[in-house]
């Protein structure tokens, strides 16, 4: 994976800001021209380190539930079944990781008594899945697209909303709309309004009201280690129950804290975390973790490689393992 430079950085963060934001509007803020900014942006995309989509927020396919797993492989299989987990709808984030298990995932699965049991049969048919071991997160306390702002400013934050919709804010011109926008979330109103003959007006219209409803984001996938932030880590937070809304309040105001939630195992906090350096991520365990009031203690994995992250792939992680995999 290239290194990227300052420009390049520069461009990624506005696009965390706003995925659709115009080259002209970057170029103002970078201080470069608009050519310049157009050619690197998607110099980015093409070299599968940039990808821009449109999601719709939890909820908008009806009532869910949604588990953190963590599957062992057997030896020698763990990019198969990679790769099959990553290609299921209900998939939402994936990553190789470090310690007893390969693999962690989310699911979200449609609420009801059978659809998670089916779902856990399915998954134990994979070729190459021994074992796994698998949480209900109860509340999602942070998910944060633009980490990486919030990394380099070095100011905490205000804890934000995590948005939900319900099917009735959709009918099926706006979901045509969003299944065109997760593949390529920066395609121009009026490509998409040839591609579903409609007027271009009528398309923006419904994206505006999408987003302004809080049932959509727009988010820019980028790998961490390119902007020169080494340390992923997913942690597993005990915390005395009396005290866990006041311990997740202060880790979602953290800004390298990616992403938390409480598990109902445990008295738990599902809590990603990135870092600059493993000396970060020290100071992370020593000097907040440790000194928090009503935290017991925690274990944790390193992410090894991100797999999908809001339901969408990584475009740069088969390319990363492919000279790795052996010929058949």
């Amino acid at each position: 994976m290239r290194t990227l430079d300052d420009l390049d950085r520069r461009i990624i963060l506005e696009l965390q800001a706003d995925g659709r934001a115009s080259w002209t509007s970057i170029a103002a803020v970078c201080g470069t021209s608009v050519p310049t900014v157009a050619r690197r942006a998607q110099q980015l995309i093409a070299d599968n380190l940039l990808k821009v989509a449109v999601l719709s927020s939890l909820g908008s396919t009806g009532p869910v539930e949604t588990f953190f797993t963590r599957i062992g492989c057997r030896p020698g299989t763990q990019l198969d079944v990679a790769a099959e987990l990553v290609a299921r709808p209900d998939v939402r984030w994936a990553s190789m990781i470090t310690g007893t298990y390969d693999i962690g995932i989310e699911l979200v699965v449609n609420s009801g008594p059978t659809r998670y049991p089916r779902t856990m049969l399915e998954l134990q048919q994979i070729n190459g899945v021994e074992r796994w071991y698998s949480d209900l997160l109860l509340h999602v306390y942070k998910v944060s697209h633009d980490w990486y702002k919030q990394v380099l400013d070095g100011k905490d934050l205000e804890p934000p909303e995590v948005p939900l919709c319900s099917p009735d804010h959709f009918d099926k011109v706006d979901l045509a709309i969003l299944e065109r926008l997760r593949e390529d979330g920066r395609a121009s109103f009026q490509t998409i309004a040839d591609q579903l003959e409609l007027n271009e007006s009528t398309v923006r219209r419904r994206f505006e009201r999408m987003i302004n409803d809080g049932c959509v984001a727009i988010f820019t996938i980028v790998p961490a280690p390119a902007l020169g932030l080494e340390a992923e880590t997913l942690m597993w937070i005990t915390v005395e129950p009396a005290k866990l809304s006041t311990v997740a309040d202060a880790l979602t105001r953290h800004r390298s804290v990616r992403y938390l939630g409480a598990t109902l195992d445990g008295n738990a906090l599902l809590c990603e975390v990135i870092a600059e350096s493993t000396g970060s991520l020290f100071e992370f365990t020593t000097e907040t973790l440790a000194r928090m009031d009503g935290v017991i203690g925690w274990n944790a994995s390193v992410e090894l490689l991100s797999l999908k992250r809001g339901f969408v792939e990584t475009p740069w992680w088969r390319d990363q393992l492919a000279e790795h995999r052996p010929a058949r």
